[in-house]
């Protein structure tokens, strides 16, 4: 179906449950970017029947965003369907069991690793340090300070939108790799269970402590979207970024950070498009002198100018 066909048809179909024109960028951690032509919030299990009803019809495009916190929005917006889980929904829940914990897709992993420790349950404490949800972390193997959700995934539950079908699928379903999964557009993960072990609470919360006064200390705050290139193997995209002359770069409204090199900062008020073009300029110079291909890690959507 031509896009402006599959726009009109998926509004029809969700009704007043969808949004025109809905603020896409300004949800993400880089708080810079362009609206989605349509956004619904899905809260419950009769959202989600109508949103595969409606991505099943129209066979629109579909951006499914967590906290926001991988993404870069072009100043044009994303022609298309994005959905935003509901925390304060069926799918912000958490379970903490023995040998695992269950999360839905909407819970914050700082949530998640800190529900865990104080239940004295060990091995999620790293999750405290990456600033996402379940479902955006199933999607690309996050991870961070030693370990990443391949390692303690036991399963992710993931609804295709364009099909309605359902699937439990494992880590080795997913193919999980550094910062990658199988997951397409329309692949919606609705709640994931990890291993845990059993643990001391103090000793957990402790870890957790060291991991936040780590950040605060080393990384940069501001409007950014963490590691902005993945590591090569091997070495380190900051230490390439810096070796390359860019920390402290600046184009437009966005500036690479004077404290780590890998992370790219935006201005309030800025423009996605000079965070992009930051981001272009950055590999340029880093293949130019050190002949190394950068690939970003920030996923980038919309057209860019």
């Amino acid at each position: 179906m031509e896009p402006g066909k599959a726009l009109t048809s998926a509004a029809e179909i969700l009704g007043a449950r969808v949004q025109v024109n809905s603020p896409l960028g300004r949800r993400t951690t880089y708080r810079v970017g362009g609206p989605a032509a349509l956004g619904m919030e899905l809260s419950t299990a009769e959202d989600l029947a109508l949103l595969c009803d409606a991505v099943s019809a129209s066979q629109i495009d579909v951006l499914v965003v967590g906290k926001g916190s991988n993404l870069l929005v072009a100043e044009s917006g994303f022609m298309g369907l994005a959905v935003f889980v509901d925390p304060a929904g069926v799918w912000g829940e958490i379970e903490v069991l023995d040998d695992e914990v269950r999360a839905g897709a909407a819970v914050s992993l700082p949530v998640l690793a800190r529900r865990t420790a104080s239940a004295g349950r060990a091995g999620l404490e790293w999750a405290v340090g990456v600033p996402g949800s379940v479902g955006g972390a199933v999607r690309m193997n996050a991870g961070g300070h030693g370990s990443d959700v391949a390692a303690h995934l036991v399963s992710a539950e993931v609804v295709d939108l364009s099909t309605g079908a359902r699937s439990a699928r494992s880590a080795g379903d997913l193919e999980l790799g550094y910062r990658h999964s199988n997951l397409r557009g329309p692949d919606l993960v609705l709640s994931a269970r990890f291993s845990v072990v059993a643990g001391e609470a103090s000793a957990s919360m402790e870890t957790i402590e060291q991991i936040v006064r780590w950040r605060r200390d080393n990384q940069p705050g501001g409007q950014n979207a963490g590691s902005v290139f993945v590591n090569p193997e091997g070495d380190s995209a900051g230490r390439l970024v810096e070796a390359a002359g860019c920390k402290g770069l600046r184009m437009g409204s966005a500036q690479v950070s004077e404290r780590h090199a890998n992370f790219i900062q935006a201005d309030q008020s800025g423009s996605a498009d000079d965070v992009a073009a930051l981001i272009r300029e950055v590999q340029r110079r880093v293949k130019d002198h050190l002949g190394v291909d950068l690939a970003p890690e920030v996923r980038m959507v919309g057209e860019f100018a």
